[in-house]
């Protein structure tokens, strides 16, 4: 993947790709990782960002998420939230993701999606009902 942005606990502040597509300015906790990626656009020529979480999203490290993606959504396009490495997910890191997914709807060009989401978390949706709202039904069309 191309336009890689990689989050490390280790550092105070990094860049993070902003809503004109260029590097900005963010600080994160340490708690929560995550990196952006660029891929290729899709078949329908939609541009595709991978944004891959490790670690905690808690109400200390939601917002991180937030303020990541949040600018991502203005671009259109397709986004991805990979879960597959987060190991530990609150009611506060719970509100953040439906917040953002909730903010994708209303954008209506963004298609916000989540992948490899865990075992774990799927139980957490299950339980506080909230599977539909992260379930993949949404099917990508052709825009930017």
């Amino acid at each position: 993947m191309e336009n890689q942005v990689v989050f490390s606990p280790h550092l105070t502040s990094r860049n993070a790709i902003n809503a004109n597509g260029e590097a900005g300015h963010l600080t994160t906790t340490g708690a929560l990782t995550y990196e952006v990626e660029k891929a290729e656009n899709d078949q329908y020529g939609n541009r595709v960002t991978i944004v891959k979480c490790h670690g905690k999203v808690t109400s200390e490290t939601g917002w991180e998420l937030r303020e990541a993606v949040k600018p991502l959504l203005a671009l259109g396009g397709r986004i991805i939230i990979n879960l597959g490495d987060v190991n530990y997910l609150d009611s506060s890191g719970l509100g953040a993701l439906v917040g953002l997914k909730l903010s994708a709807i209303k954008q209506g060009y963004c298609i916000l999606e989540f992948a490899n989401v865990t075992p774990r978390i799927l139980e957490l949706l299950r339980v506080s009902n909230l599977a539909q709202v992260f379930s993949s039904s949404e099917r990508p069309s052709p825009r930017n």
